[in-house]
């Protein structure tokens, strides 16, 4: 009798342990599988018991950006206002609207600066959809493998690379009334030079 107890108690045992490495494996492809926080060397802001600097954590992700244009434009976003392809803007599934985020195409170092303002992209596979002139920006054909990182709008780091996307932007030619190039109307099957 005292054999088999001695066998249960090392059955049960084995079991314990395989418990453990199952729960132990699960957490660290779990860990492995959420976005990448990096500490940032900057302190926090505070009191800290020790007197020592506290590092604070830099939220960002990696992974597929899409973009959105023409069949969703005047459409209400997630935040309510009229989606607008020329705007920088971006959906995402998390961060809260409203907020301010960096992205960066990772295949030619472009960044740009944009606001979430709606809920996407729904392909699982993606992090961010971003608005058609971003995507124009970050010279994105299709998908690309992009940086997404929050910022603070009050930030002075930020103002200045806000200021310098800004100066950035391609110049569009503004013509005021008496310049505008003279257009005629084409009349349909009339060769352009026989309307004039």
């Amino acid at each position: 009798m005292q054999g088999v107890e001695e066998l249960q108690g090392k059955r049960s045992r084995r079991l314990s342990r395989a418990g453990v490495l199952v729960v132990t494996l699960g957490l660290t492809a779990s860990l492995a599988a959420s976005p990448t926080v990096k500490p940032e060397t900057a302190p926090v802001p505070g009191n800290t018991p020790s007197g020592k600097s506290v590092g604070k954590r830099h939220w960002f992700q990696i992974g597929k950006a899409s973009w959105y244009g023409g069949k969703f434009n005047g459409r209400k976003t997630a935040d309510g206002e009229t989606y607008d392809m020329y705007a920088m803007t971006c959906a995402h599934r998390t961060l809260p609207l409203g907020s301010w985020v960096r992205v960066t195409n990772l295949r030619n170092r472009k960044w740009t600066i944009l606001r979430v303002n709606d809920r996407g992209p729904v392909p699982t596979d993606r992090i961010v959809d971003l608005s058609y002139a971003a995507a124009q920006k970050l010279s994105m054909e299709g998908l690309a493998k992009v940086r997404v990182e929050e910022v603070n709008p009050s930030d002075p780091a930020l103002a200045e690379q806000m200021v310098a996307q800004l100066r950035m932007a391609d110049p569009v030619p503004v013509h005021p009334a008496d310049e505008l190039p003279n257009v005629g109307v084409l009349t349909p099957g009339l060769p352009i030079d026989a309307e004039r």
